[in-house]
């Protein structure tokens, strides 16, 4: 959710014991802003006219995505890719794959290197999965993140060789790290980067590079999440290692699952060959025999054989992320690839438990952060956060919070002895990567998004880096209005809302980064009934009526705007079905509301 507006009594009755006058003023500038509602275009009558065989919402639906054509709209709605998606088309793949059946053929031990997060413990689980069902001699390396830290390490490449390691794999990582593959070079270990971070103008010199972002790479999709790419050089295996005729009992399409978890846990678009992926990984999952995933929708209440994104997104994600965030990742690697029940339910347990321990630290941080960011600047533009006792781990959560909050840019930070490390989130308006290429000679490293960032500063440079980045923010952002913009798809009155229309919604599905879920506006109702639910009474509660129909609406952290509810509002939601004690029924979920008329 974006930034929240509560009521000027409420900012000051919370946050008075707290923080200083002045600070006060402030911060209820920043979280009583109002949002900006934006209303998709209607469809040209050519769309609309293309698109004549769908129902007209549908056809609205289809043309804020970007499809116009019947032929466009019909592979979008059965989750095609409409371009050729042959592995081999990407730069390095047929050098990865002549130098990975080497490695098979002399019984060459091989060690496939992820990140921490979702996206990379799933990468590391495909390719393990994938080469022991070629006969490899291979397992899997993460890194620990507060020992080792993001990405390739020299100390465990080292290892690794000592080992008796030749060949390391990287998965969601490695784009940005020349020096670590010098290192490998120099010490006689054959390195293949595959990756989906965007590269740096020097890249690493490995004995192949697979990155569709590269300059020149041929693959069409550019999407492509760690576990996306990782998957592309799976397949590329399968078809070479397959074309000599050998019979081998695995189907690739198992490892679908994985595609998906790592897919939408690291909020790659869900379009294109996403879309498509993902879309077939959700069946997997809903009829898993992966004893990992079943025990950890177990222990999370969640009905596996109804699995969506947003559960991805909001149960399975966070609990595999919360491993890599407390202590290591290694517990979500082995959840993935055992087939042993009980310690699947142990493990499954344990990331449970973890992140349960991941939410509170993640509270006391934002907090403590929120008032060192303001106590700091209160009016910059841009919101840093950075203290020793911070946990690496969830800071940038924290920073997410932030920028919910007083949606400004906004970097936390763990400070070690002599270096910091930050995460860093931001907002459309801007690009943090891009901000921090302008500070990059400040910087040990650094990497990522348009919205989201890492970086790595040594302490005698942390004030000039956070001036500099200050005063970038403030040049770009100081002549814009901020404040939150919520896009809806379409306006309709609320009687028109019936149970076909949840049918038409299905066929958008997945949804998610990049294909968001139908959002609706509905104007003038009359709340006939109001209540808060929830912890904290966090939740909003509604029963509205347009006259005709009256349907539930749940608004999730608005419970703070019970009090000012007016008697008619304007409404923006989304539509679905709420499953209750055994009963189905039509709801609105909230995702702002106004007074009507406004």
């Amino acid at each position: 959710m974006l930034a929240r507006r509560f009521p000027k009594s409420q900012c000051l009755s919370d946050y008075t014991t707290t923080l200083p006058r002045l600070i006060i003023r402030v911060y209820t500038i920043y979280v009583n802003q109002s949002k900006r509602w934006n209303i998709s275009p209607k469809l040209t009558p050519q769309a609309d006219q293309a698109l004549e065989k769908f129902p007209p919402i549908l056809r609205q639906l289809l043309f804020n995505r970007g499809y116009g054509t019947d032929a466009e709209a019909r592979a979008f709605l059965r989750a095609e890719a409409n371009f050729d998606t042959s592995p081999f088309q990407m730069t390095g793949m047929q050098a990865a794959v002549g130098r990975i059946l080497y490695a098979l053929e002399q019984r060459e031990p091989i060690a496939i290197y992820g990140d921490y997060d979702v996206d990379g413990v799933t990468a590391t689980a495909l390719l393990v999965q994938t080469l022991q069902a070629l006969g490899a001699d291979v397992r899997g390396y993460i890194p620990n993140r507060f020992d080792e830290g993001y990405g390739l390490n020299n100390e465990a490449l080292t290892a690794l060789k000592e080992d008796g390691v030749g060949l390391v794999i990287t998965v969601d990582c490695g784009i940005r790290s020349p020096d670590e593959a010098a290192h490998a070079r120099s010490i006689g270990l054959d390195l293949i980067i595959s990756d989906h971070h965007q590269p740096a103008d020097l890249l690493p010199s490995a004995f192949a590079l697979l990155n569709p972002k590269q300059a020149g790479d041929a693959y069409p999709d550019k999407d492509l999440a760690g576990v996306g790419v990782a998957y592309k050089l799976a397949q590329a295996l399968w078809e070479r290692f397959t074309l000599g005729g050998q019979q081998i009992d695995f189907n690739l399409d198992t490892l679908l699952d994985l595609v998906a978890l790592g897919t939408v846990a690291d909020l790659a678009p869900l379009v294109g060959e996403n879309r498509m992926l993902v879309r077939k990984g959700l069946q997997k999952i809903r009829a898993t025999s992966r004893q990992g995933l079943f025990a950890l929708a177990n222990v999370a209440e969640m009905a596996i054989a109804k699995t969506t994104a947003v559960n991805i997104g909001f149960v399975l994600g966070p609990r595999l992320n919360a491993a890599g965030r407390l202590e290591s990742a290694l517990a979500a690697f082995e959840l993935l690839t055992t087939q042993d029940v009980m310690l699947a339910g142990q493990l499954a347990q344990k990331l449970d438990v973890q992140n349960r321990e991941r939410q509170r630290v993640t509270r006391e941080i934002q907090a403590k952060a929120e008032a060192m960011a303001l106590a700091d600047d209160p009016q910059a533009h841009i919101l840093f956060a950075v203290d020793p006792g911070f946990n690496s781990g969830v800071v940038g959560l924290a920073a997410s919070r932030l920028v919910e909050t007083f949606y400004r840019p906004a970097i936390v930070g763990q400070q070690s002895e002599e270096t910091t490390r930050c995460s860093c989130r931001s907002i459309p308006e801007f690009h943090i990567t891009e901000a921090l290429d302008q500070c990059a000679d400040l910087l040990v490293r650094h990497g990522g998004h348009a919205a989201a960032a890492g970086f790595t500063v040594k302490n005698e440079n942390l004030s000039a880096l956070k001036e500099c980045l200050k005063r970038i923010a403030a040049e770009q952002l100081s002549d814009q209005e901020l404040c939150p913009t919520l896009v809806a798809d379409l306006e309709v009155p609320l009687h028109e809302m019936k149970p076909e229309v949840l049918k038409y919604l299905e066929y958008l599905q997945p949804t998610g980064y990049g294909n968001p879920d139908a959002v609706f506006v509905s104007r003038n109702l009359q709340v006939k009934a109001s209540r808060t639910v929830g912890a904290e009474a966090k939740h909003l509660k509604l029963s509205l009526s347009d006259g005709r129909v009256t349907f539930d609406a749940i608004g999730f952290r608005l419970g703070n705007l019970k009090e000012s509810l007016p008697a008619r509002i304007d409404v923006m939601y989304t539509f679905e079905a709420n499953e209750f004690n055994g009963r189905t029924s039509l709801q609105l979920n909230l995702k702002d509301l106004k007074a009507a008329g406004l």
